[in-house]
């Protein structure tokens, strides 16, 4: 049985299926067209270059496309890499369904699901348990299978329940050690946070930001599906139940520079702000970890202002 991506030792050469999972032509300073690739399965993504690309190629090596690939494992500038030596489609005849090579949250749908029920049964206030009850079943049987993130953190099927119910968990147990905090507030923006991702992104093979994403965001997008919602439900969006759940959206991101529209004026939206950097951080350092050697430091994370980090010869 082929190995897996992650599974390639520094040096190794291979053959083996993976999926594009992204695609971007390129040209060199000389005028010459090539891919730059990420290969992708189960296991996690590599990256790699195509080069002297024609024009055939790069119609037929588009992202969500499963491909045979030849080539060697290496090490480029600190950083893991494919020296692709052959690449061709699979065929009809060879495993070639893209969702076989998305990797999946480590909870199934169902899982998610209950866990995502819990807590809003515990959102006691009337208003915004409506509205996370109206969008939740508006958007719920996209917000089970997309990712959080077209890379980066929680870039799996399944990635932004998962990154929800994480949060969730995080978000009760600082209820449970604070005083003073208002967990309905918190429940409903922490599970209301993120949702705007599934009109953002295109869903979790070969994401890809939509046109909305690219021109709105789903922190506008999910701040105007709060005020449609309540309107729908007859809420006035100047009740101060459904401005403070909007703000909770508004500046979950923390910074300006960040993409937040608002900076948290509400002790609730400074925990959601809080938990969301602690669980994204954490997943993207254990994503990078997962394939360094110990003793090794990982790869750069770019979401992580660049930095690596350091894997322990001893737990």
């Amino acid at each position: 049985m082929a190995k897996l991506l992650q599974e390639l030792t520094n040096n190794e050469t291979f053959e083996l299926f993976a999926l594009l999972k992204d695609v971007k032509v390129r040209t060199t300073k000389t005028g010459k067209q090539f891919l730059d690739l990420l290969f992708a399965d189960r296991s996690g993504e590599i990256g790699g270059k195509f080069w002297d690309a024609s024009a055939q190629d790069v119609d037929n090596f588009q992202a969500g496309k499963v491909v045979l690939l030849k080539g060697k494992k290496e090490t480029y500038m600190g950083n893991f890499q494919i020296k692709i030596s052959a690449m061709r489609l699979a065929t009809d005849e060879e495993p070639h369904d893209a969702m076989s090579y998305v990797q999946r949250a480590p909870l199934s749908k169902e899982q998610l699901e209950e866990q995502i029920t819990q807590s809003v049964f515990e959102i006691e206030d009337a208003t915004y348990n409506r509205i996370v009850r109206a969008l939740l079943q508006k958007y719920g049987n996209k917000f089970y299978v997309y990712p959080a993130a077209k890379s980066n953190h929680h870039d799996f099927e399944g990635g932004l329940a998962y990154h929800t119910v994480s949060m969730l968990a995080l978000a009760h147990d600082v209820v449970r050690y604070y005083d003073g905090i208002d967990a309905p507030l918190l429940y409903a923006g922490t599970i209301l946070h993120d949702l705007g991702k599934v009109v953002e992104l295109s869903g979790p093979i070969s994401t890809s930001y939509t046109l909305a994403g690219n021109l709105i965001g789903h922190v506008s997008i999910m701040d105007a599906e709060i005020v449609e919602a309540a309107e729908h439900l007859g809420l006035h969006q100047d009740d101060e139940q459904v401005l403070k759940l909007r703000h909770m959206i508004l500046s979950h991101h923390g910074e300006l520079e960040y993409g937040s529209p608002e900076r948290p004026e509400l002790l609730e939206a400074e925990i959601l702000h809080n938990i969301d950097m602690l669980d994204a951080g954490i997943m993207m350092i254990q994503k990078a970890l997962a394939h360094t050697e110990p003793g090794d430091f990982s790869d750069r994370i770019f979401g992580l202002d660049n930095r690596r980090f350091y894997k322990s010869n001893s737990k």
